[in-house]
């Protein structure tokens, strides 16, 4: 089957096939990238790659409203602008790359322990976990607790910067199981990975970021 051309945009996935999108980034911006817009509807997951020190993360922590940028975000009908900080880091939720662990044990880091239990199964954590030292914990167990603290607090989004970089492959499965079943349930995801066959096996688009555009890659899912 013959595929498109590439193109080169701002990131806009699709907007001709619906007419309220569920997440919506608009002409985000910060010192070092932008501006670039982007939407997605509940369920859909769009992938980011690019080589290290294009923006990718700080994409993500822009939309999170972590740096200092400028542009609009919405999600679900509302403005982040009328968000509390609090409560829009809640419902659009980044897990980075290197998570933050600051107390001793496992459990202090949930608000939500009993609904992080439901997780941990499916990624392969034992519940015992959750009493564990953080120092006992390898660099993938760090990244599925990580993963499973953010979505034992419901989010409606989710900004997953390299989820499964430091994952066996086995573990990766585990990952991204759950990333489909989010999705199922509605849940955005907007996924920064440098692994090109998980870009296209997880995302419903694929961009890589270039020069401060994203192009989009035919690689994708449709």
């Amino acid at each position: 089957m013959h595929k498109p051309d590439k193109q080169q945009m701002n990131i806009d996935v699709n907007p001709s096939e619906r007419s309220s999108p569920f997440f919506d980034i608009q002409d985000l911006k910060t010192a070092i990238f932008g501006p670039l817009s982007l939407q997605l509807n509940a369920g859909e997951c769009v992938s980011i790659r690019g080589k290290s020190g294009t923006g990718k993360s700080v994409f993500l922590r822009a939309i999170a409203d972590l740096d200092p940028n400028e542009g609009s975000v919405m999600l679900d009908g509302v403005k982040r602008a009328d968000t509390p900080a609090f409560e829009w880091r809640r419902k659009v939720m980044l897990v980075p790359a290197e998570s933050g662990w600051w107390a001793d044990r496992v459990g202090e880091h949930f608000e939500e322990p009993a609904a992080a239990i439901k997780l941990l199964d499916i990624l392969a954590l034992p519940l015992k976990v959750m009493d564990w030292q953080i120092s006992r914990l390898s660099t993938g167990e760090r990244q599925r607790l990580a993963i499973a603290r953010a979505l034992s607090l419901a989010p409606k989004a989710l900004l997953l910067d390299e989820p499964t970089a430091a994952l066996d492959p086995q573990a990766t499965e585990f990952v991204e199981t759950i990333m489909r079943q989010q999705m199922a349930a509605g849940v955005s995801i907007i996924l920064v990975t440098h692994d090109e066959a998980q870009a296209h096996r997880m995302a419903n688009r694929s961009f890589v970021l270039n020069n401060n555009l994203l192009v989009q890659d035919d690689g994708g899912n449709p």
